[in-house]
């Protein structure tokens, strides 16, 4: 693999990946966008192919695509030390603002009718993704459109389902018998106050439970962050019942107010569950697996990526995932869209999207909640 130019110090590098986490809003693509024209192309920090490998790495392994790819380019930088130091620069500044986030929600209680708005930007999403994903491969359409359905259905993340779906495009595209890669918390008195979420202060076990979970679902997020939500969905609201469906649409939406990775969102999941410490354990989880994936893979990245086998069963995956984040907007929105005024947020909120495709998300949200405070007191 190519050094990286060395005009760039490491500390300039991080730096770099401290303001685009504070500044860069539109999400997994637009932020793999403002990396390739900062590092490659205007300041010459990264070598092309560096960034090349750099994304098809992000696109093939586990995680969300904007932070693995800036943890693979500080590891190109600064090997594992830079890797570290970028990983931590680019989701600290989120984070941070959505700890202030989450101590307003409990506060205040609550964010105005912003779901609505929310389900509209998921679908967008979705819809994109699916064609920039699927291309025009039956197969993989088909996968989309189970994953669709059952999500749909279930109201909740089908593990197996997922890896079923890995396996299928390998059998057909590979013809021969897959083969996959081999690849304490210290228990301390600490203020009530660092695990108190909306029910009061939590045990260690709820904050490993936190812990374990946001791991797991980590490792099923592929390309789009907003994989990463009929997970959240399935576990958060279904099976724990830690959030509320409201809740639950809220911590979405913080997500996406917010600039970084939208899969932040689990930090403000973790504060409601458990106070701030929850929020450190749930972003913990969730990027450790990133973290590590990319670290231990990076160095042997080239030889990996030209697996057939690898390739197709990574499609499957992509494509079972895009259609859970469809079926999620099905079965959020059953529940978001309760009403006239909540159903005219969505509408109108798709529709400018549609019509008008650079408008920032977070003003959208913003706007939406505007609107819903002037029909409430309208109402």
């Amino acid at each position: 693999m190519k050094p990286a130019p060395s005009r760039a110090t490491l500390r300039e590098f991080v730096i770099y990946f401290l303001k685009l986490g504070t500044l860069g809003f539109g999400g997994p693509i637009a932020l793999a966008g403002y990396m390739q024209r900062d590092l490659v192309d205007g300041r010459g920090w990264i070598a092309p192919d560096d960034y090349k490998q750099g994304l098809a790495l992000a696109q093939l392994a586990p995680g969300p695509l904007a932070a693995q790819l800036a943890i693979y380019l500080g590891w190109v930088r600064g090997r594992v030390l830079g890797a570290t130091l970028v990983g931590i620069a680019f989701v600290a500044p989120s984070f941070l603002m959505v700890l202030v986030l989450s101590a307003l929600y409990l506060k205040f209680g609550g964010l105005v009718w912003i779901g609505a708005a929310v389900i509209a930007i998921i679908a967008w999403s979705a819809t994109r993704l699916a064609r920039t994903t699927l291309g025009r491969d039956r197969l993989l359409w088909g996968i989309f459109a189970v994953s669709l359905a059952v999500t749909a259905w279930t109201a909740r993340e089908i593990i197996w389902l997922f890896v079923a779906s890995g396996f299928i495009p390998l059998l057909a595209r590979t013809r021969a018998r897959p083969s996959l890669p081999s690849k304490a918390l210290l228990v301390a008195p600490w203020p009530a106050w660092l695990t108190s979420g909306l029910t009061g202060a939590v045990s260690v076990g709820v904050l490993w439970k936190v812990f374990w979970y946001f791991a797991a679902a980590g490792l099923f997020v592929f390309g789009s962050g907003l994989a990463i939500v009929p997970f959240l969905h399935g576990g958060v609201v279904e099976q724990f019942h830690w959030l509320t469906e409201r809740q639950f649409l809220d911590a979405v939406a913080v997500s996406m107010i917010t600039p970084g990775p939208v899969v932040i969102t689990v930090a403000f999941i973790g504060y409601l569950v458990a106070g701030p410490l929850g929020a450190t354990v749930a972003a913990i989880g969730v990027f450790a697996p990133v973290y590590f994936v990319t670290v231990l893979a990076a160095p042997h990245f080239r030889r990996l990526a030209e697996s057939a086998r690898i390739k197709a069963f990574v499609d499957g995956v992509t494509a079972a995932a895009t259609g859970a984040i469809a079926g999620a907007v099905i079965v959020l929105g059953r529940r978001a869209l309760v009403d006239l005024p909540t159903a005219l947020i969505c509408s109108v909120t798709l529709a400018v999207i549609v019509s008008m495709k650079r408008v920032p998300e977070p003003a959208l949200i913003a706007a939406s909640g505007v609107v819903g405070l002037l029909l409430k007191h309208a109402l």
